[in-house]
């Protein structure tokens, strides 16, 4: 009389629902912290890759120095020019202000 095998007992059925919001529980801030970690990586690629051809066009063009602001994917990418330790030297600086998502990141480089 008592065994009805047609489906779940209410007891398995919290048993696996709370199994999945323990599982939930703990992946999902690990892939929000991935998912910042991989915007982070993207931000500091994209600045090196600006440092490196702001110090290839200066090398090419020879033009003066100018500090300029570019913005891509809503962040916005500062280009500073410093003088260098070295002599006579210049070094390019790409800063990226922290924000709510990013923390400040700086990437520099000096023009040989």
């Amino acid at each position: 009389m008592l065994r009805n095998n047609k489906g779940f007992f209410l007891l398995e059925l919290l048993l696996s629902l709370s199994a999945l919001l323990m599982l939930s529980l703990f992946l999902l801030p690990l892939l929000m912290d991935l998912k910042g970690q991989s915007r982070q990586l993207a931000v500091e690629n994209k600045a090196r890759q600006l440092m490196y051809e702001e110090l290839q066009a200066k090398l090419i063009t020879s033009q003066t120095f100018t500090n300029y602001t570019f913005v891509e994917n809503g962040v916005e990418y500062k280009i500073i020019w410093k003088d260098s330790r070295a002599a006579g030297q210049k070094e390019v600086c790409v800063r990226v202000e922290r924000n709510s998502f990013l923390p400040q990141t700086e990437i520099c480089g000096a023009l040989e």
